[in-house]
């Protein structure tokens, strides 16, 4: 019969598809909770809750590797996201501890995705900030800033690799407002705070 080869070269390629779908199907479901932990992470940091945080990153951590050992040269790109996510938990809970923001060779993560998590780190430091002006924690608020400022004046030449690093351009955007918005907020804090310092000195 005249189909008999292409109905063995179908069956081969549908037990290929099968197998790649499998995959895929993994990786979409994983991601997704890798992505939720570390939210959850981000979460803890902020609350101030250090040993959670720290515990849902190592979790994250675990799941991610999984997905960059199933992750074949084709399903590379499900691994932006939760690896940039990843890199923002890892990085904020870094600045919250006053260590250095770990290396991209410590994270393990893509380059692309290295440099879209500290991108949207800058948005959680300024959420951090403005929870430690209202603690009255002010020079823990302008050391976060500093943070903020400097890591955003180190990432902003990444903006001409906007056709490589996707979103990198528009991010920078959105955290030159941040950081703008930000300092205005630090500095009127400042102030506010030498005047009532001097009141009282009276």
């Amino acid at each position: 019969m005249a189909l008999n080869k292409v109905k063995s070269s179908l069956n081969d390629i549908s037990k290929s598809l099968h197998n790649v779908n499998a995959s895929r199907e993994y990786l979409i479901k994983n991601t997704r909770d890798v992505i939720i932990l570390c939210s959850h992470s981000i979460i803890a940091t902020h609350n101030g809750d250090l040993k959670l945080a720290k515990q849902k990153i190592k979790n994250a951590e675990l799941v991610l590797k999984k997905n960059q050992k199933k992750a074949t040269e084709g399903f590379k790109k499900y691994l932006i996201t939760p690896e940039q996510e990843f890199v923002e938990a890892r990085s904020v809970l870094a600045i919250v501890e006053n260590k250095e923001i770990p290396s991209l060779k410590s994270m393990r993560v893509s380059k692309e995705s290295y440099v879209l998590g500290l991108l949207d780190s800058i948005g959680e430091l300024k959420r951090l900030m403005l929870d430690n002006i209202r603690k009255d924690q002010l020079t823990e608020a302008s050391r976060i800033f500093t943070v903020m400022e400097n890591l955003y004046l180190i990432l902003y030449p990444f903006a001409m690799f906007d056709k490589i690093v996707k979103e990198a351009r528009r991010k920078l955007d959105v955290n030159r407002s941040l950081v703008e918005e930000s300092r205005a907020i630090i500095t009127e804090e400042i102030r506010r705070s030498h005047f009532v310092n001097a009141l009282t000195e009276k």
